[in-house]
């Protein structure tokens, strides 16, 4: 399959001295009491002030019930640690977009089989059209010819490798053969092979 089955997500990511010293602040101005520690409201506020948006009730609910239950509310140290995992999943997110912004030529908004044919011929034109036709089809999930966002977004977050194709790896339909060694490509992990081959800079690759 050329999507992991675990879900492909980023390494670590590591805040700069200079965001560290922002999330401290915004951690402290939230605390206008002082208390050593936010609120669900204060949380809320943080959020606003960090990401430009007010997190939702399940989203409020989901931090408060993972905070440690003999506080009061969310620790400095768990504040830099929600912060710092949005952050990464805000860039991760972000990269997915580039990605399928590099797929999407025409800027249409959706993917057709032509446009990953295309990516992939200039990118890797080693592998075979087999191979693309059963990349597209695994990530077309309702199989309409069109690949979304949405559906592109899924696949490298949660979808399975489309190199072994519909019926999964145990049925061989697509041997490991089928991927070139000399394509530099992994036959179990389409969100490495991506991020490899369309952000070679990226620290994903």
């Amino acid at each position: 399959m050329f999507f992991s089955q675990a879900g492909a997500r980023p390494r670590m990511w590591e805040a700069s001295p200079s965001e560290h010293k922002k999330w401290v602040e915004v951690f402290k101005a939230c605390d206008e009491e002082n208390k050593g520690y936010l609120s669900r409201e204060d949380f809320k506020v943080a959020v606003v002030m960090l990401f430009g948006y007010k997190p939702s009730k399940i989203e409020a609910d989901a931090v408060m019930s993972s905070v440690d239950p003999n506080t009061s509310g969310i620790l400095l140290k768990e504040f830099l640690d929600i912060v710092r995992k949005k952050k990464e999943a805000q860039l991760y997110r972000n990269e997915i977009r580039h990605i399928f912004t590099a797929f999407d030529r025409h800027y249409r908004g959706y993917l057709t089989l032509e446009d990953f044919k295309k990516a992939f011929r200039q990118v890797a034109p080693k592998l075979s059209e087999r191979i693309i036709l059963e990349v597209f089809r695994e990530v077309d999930q309702d199989s309409d010819g069109h690949v979304s966002f949405k559906d592109f977004e899924y696949a490298m977050n949660y979808g399975q490798n489309p190199l072994y194709g519909r019926e999964s790896a145990a049925a061989g339909v697509l041997p490991k053969a089928e991927v070139p060694a000399s394509t530099g490509l992994s036959p179990s992990c389409f969100h490495c092979n991506i991020t490899r081959l369309f952000l070679p800079t990226c620290h994903l690759a």
